[in-house]
């Protein structure tokens, strides 16, 4: 493995450093090679690792080393009344169950570190899959920020169409204001024309009663003429065409000044009409504004019901951010326990890891 070989590489240069003696250095990377990492030393190995001497002087050195190894494993059974053959066979067959042990113990760490291996790659997946459940736990928390932001977007239109329902209902607030002023504009003018209207009548009356009071006051003086000529005709008769003359054109006057009168009357009553028909014309705009200031009470009142509505609406896009907050909240902490049993699982698979060379080692 690529750790394995780096750590083989600073082990050597360790040796480097400690040994200049090129058999001395090749023979200690034997031994690191054969008993720390389990490796059978090779004479090309051994120049591929250490690069010092000629291509004889790993061979040399590896011969050395296997020969020493031979000397060091072999039993020897001292006893002085054993024949020199059984001393032997002794020997051996120790050797052989040394050897023997030495296999076993191999196989077991073998088997071993083959557990320790799987172990390592379970807990790694282990960590992928967290790794995984992180990530889908990320997108979920980018996709629920992105809901809160098209809430909160939601939230900004309902501000800005309450604000613009506020800006409409001034508004009518300030026409209606300004209808009732032009409501009582209209109430006073229509107060001064029934005034002077009144104050018209009341001369055009009295300007009719003066006619027909004149128009007695000549009736009777005709009258009064005309008995006066009769008395007058039965002394008189000679002046009776003077007379007649004289009564035919005060009767002439007398009815210019009646014909008069009638045509003043007249143009009274005609001037009368045209301030009824204005009056009328009056009363109609005052209905036409009264007319119109129940439309705009009835849009204020519609008015009034859209802002209750939209407060209504802003009160429940609330609730729902306030409810999405707090299970973001939750998702967080569950991320959050996860993300600690990961980092738990993380530990132990290091310290897994860091028993495997201390097995090794012995």
């Amino acid at each position: 493995m690529p750790t394995d070989d780096a750590a083989l590489s600073q082990d050597v240069e360790a040796l480097r450093e400690r040994f200049t003696q090129t058999q001395e250095l090749y023979r200690e990377v034997c031994a690191l090679l054969f008993f720390r990492y389990g490796i059978t030393p090779t004479a090309n190995k051994l120049y591929q690792l250490v690069r010092k001497g000629s291509m004889s002087a790993p061979a040399e050195a590896l011969s050395k080393f296997w020969q020493d190894l031979r000397e060091k494993s072999r039993t020897r059974i001292e006893h002085p009344d054993l024949p020199e053959n059984l001393k032997n066979v002794a020997g051996e067959l120790i050797a052989t169950l040394w050897a023997n042990a030495q296999a076993a113990a191999q196989e077991s760490l073998d088997a071993y570190r083959v557990q320790a291996e799987e172990t390592v790659l379970q807990a790694k997946a282990e960590v992928a899959a967290l790794q995984s459940e992180r990530e889908a736990e990320w997108q979920a928390l980018q996709a629920v920020k992105s809901e809160l932001k098209q809430a909160g977007q939601q939230i900004s239109t309902q501000d800005r169409a309450l604000a613009v329902a506020d800006a409409n209902y001034a508004s009518l607030l300030v026409t209606v204001n300004e209808l009732k002023h032009d409501n009582s504009r209209v109430r006073l003018q229509l107060e001064d024309s029934r005034r002077e209207f009144n104050v018209e009548l009341d001369k055009l009356r009295a300007a009719a009663q003066l006619s027909e009071e004149r128009s007695q006051s000549t009736e009777k003086r005709m009258l009064v003429d005309i008995d006066r000529e009769r008395t007058a005709s039965a002394k008189l008769q000679k002046e009776l065409e003077a007379q007649v003359a004289a009564s035919s054109r005060t009767a002439q006057q007398h009815r210019q000044e009646c014909n008069a009168l009638q045509q003043a009357l007249g143009d009274s009553r005609e001037k009368n009409g045209q301030l009824e028909g204005a009056l009328q014309a009056v009363t109609a705009s005052l209905d036409l504004a009264r007319l119109e200031s129940r439309q705009l009470q009835t849009q204020l009142n519609e008015a009034q019901v859209q802002i209750v509505r939209l407060g209504s609406q802003a009160d429940d896009l609330h609730r729902q951010l306030e409810e999405t907050q707090r299970q973001l909240q939750l998702e967080e902490a569950q991320r959050q326990q996860q993300l600690d049993e990961a980092q738990r699982q993380q530990k132990k698979s290091q310290t897994v890891k860091q028993s495997k060379p201390r097995t090794q080692r012995s």
